[in-house]
């Protein structure tokens, strides 16, 4: 269903239930910026991805590359689920479409996928993790949950330049034929390595871009409670940790205001010259 761009000032907003959309897969969602973002909790969500698919949690950051980054807004297009992680984004939205999206977090997503009995299921799932420090830290973690990981069942992604290929990894996942994928590198990496590993295999995992979401809880990054989640202080829990790193990426962020109140539920234009990047990253900091 195309939405009507809402450029008129004073221009009568439908009610939320008329402009709840349902794709073709059976998913409510909202239209933003031309994503699809899910409309539902983070039970349904993981319940929709057992499935199969690819799930990502852009952050504002992230959404403001939608115009500059070619494949990285091919990757949230085409990805199954897209979560409402941003609640910046989400309170924008809010306010100049009189709507009532309920943000979900990627790490409230996280946490109902690990409590998922058949996620927690041995030999079912593949983690992509950062670093062999990252991986010493959540597969501890992990194993605290009472969540089987086997040493097989780990990869650490090398720093990707001139692209995502990783033909060590598909090899190993044909071998595994895990029926989930976690990747827990970069923002703005982990959703062009998802959408590749999607289109490269001949079955379809759930493939998770969860990015530091079990970070957030394993003690590789800052401790975020589900209190601090709930009223949005990730943000700036993360640059009170490490405030070089997340208040530029924070403040760069701004620019998504004006992506919302120019484009709404359109996808932005691609700007002139956007290449794919030249990324060199593994780094969880998404």
């Amino acid at each position: 269903m195309d939405r009507v761009p809402n450029d008129v000032v004073g221009t009568a907003v439908a009610p939320s239930s008329e402009r709840l959309m349902v794709a073709g897969n059976g998913v409510a969602s909202r239209r933003i910026l031309g994503l699809d973002f899910f409309c539902g909790s983070a039970e349904e969500a993981v319940h929709r991805m057992r499935k199969g698919g690819l799930l990502v949690v852009p952050a504002a950051p992230a959404l403001v590359a939608l115009e500059s980054d070619r494949a990285y807004r091919e990757a949230l297009a085409d990805a199954d689920l897209v979560i409402t992680d941003s609640s910046f984004m989400v309170l924008l939205w809010n306010l100049l479409e009189g709507d009532s999206v309920v943000r979900l977090s990627g790490l409230e997503y996280f946490d109902r996928l690990v409590a998922d009995s058949e996620f927690c299921q041995e030999g079912a799932v593949l983690y992509v993790m950062a670093s062999e420090q990252s991986a010493r830290r959540n597969v501890a973690w992990l194993k605290r949950k009472g969540i089987p990981v086997h040493g097989s069942h780990v990869y650490i992604a090398p720093r990707y330049k001139d692209g995502v290929a990783d033909a060590v990894l598909l090899t190993k996942i044909r071998e595994l034929r895990p029926s989930h994928i976690v990747i827990t590198i970069g923002g703005g990496v982990q959703e062009r390595l998802g959408l590749y590993i999607k289109q490269s295999l001949d079955y379809l995992p759930a493939i998770h871009c969860i990015g530091a979401a079990i970070a957030f809880r394993s003690g590789d990054q800052v401790f975020i409670s589900r209190r601090a989640d709930r009223l949005a202080m990730g943000w700036l829990l993360r640059c009170l940790w490490r405030p070089r790193s997340y208040v530029p990426r924070y403040w760069a962020a701004r620019r998504l205001a004006l992506l919302l109140l120019r484009f709404r539920g359109d996808m932005p234009p691609l700007a002139e010259g956007a290449t794919e990047p030249q990324t060199e990253s593994s780094a969880s900091v998404a």
